[in-house]
């Protein structure tokens, strides 16, 4: 079983957040949320209300096999400019583990000089924020251990592949079957 922290800020998109815990858990894998501030109530930019299982303050992320970065706005704004956030994913993403990030959240990304020149995909919205970056347009898209998707309407898309680099071919066929897909 995998470990896998998802990062939520306030402003965060709840689909793109929330999906990506429903994925994690129907493939049996084990998920944490983790609040970057120092509040578990972190609201969505759609205001749903999400109590996080811990705080970023005290997350020890060394079990982790993936940290998967939402976007939504200002949520992902907010990832980018904390420099706890900027440390863990730094760090995490070195280490040749999985850093996964969705829409806006590929921003966090630059701010931090992670996976240059590597293929990725994001939401166009911050395209003129993201050089020095291969842009695919893909759903998902996968270079090395970096995961990157395009948007809200892909959420499900970006889980499988996260998914598809830490269970096997049977497991994503079930998932594909009950998401129907």
């Amino acid at each position: 079983m995998s470990k896998i922290y998802v990062l939520l800020a306030q402003g965060f998109e709840t689909v793109e957040a929330l999906s990506q815990v429903d994925v994690c858990r129907r493939c049996k894998q084990d998920v944490t949320t983790v609040s970057i501030d120092n509040n578990y109530s972190v609201t969505s930019s759609h205001g749903v209300e999400v109590y996080a299982n811990q705080l970023i303050k005290d997350t020890d992320f060394s079990d982790a096999d993936v940290i998967v970065l939402p976007g939504g706005f200002p949520g992902y704004m907010n990832l980018a400019e904390s420099k706890e956030v900027g440390q863990v994913i730094t760090a995490h993403y070195q280490s040749g583990k999985i850093l996964a990030a969705i829409c806006g959240a590929p921003y966090a990304l630059a701010v931090n000089g992670i996976g240059k020149d590597r293929r990725i995909t994001y939401h166009h919205s911050i395209k003129d924020k993201m050089t020095g970056y291969a842009y695919t347009g893909e759903k998902a898209t996968i270079d090395g251990n970096l995961i990157t998707g395009r948007g809200a309407g892909c959420s499900f898309e970006f889980g499988i592949a996260i998914m598809s680099q830490l269970v096997d071919a049977d497991t994503i066929e079930h998932l594909n079957t009950g998401l129907e897909l």
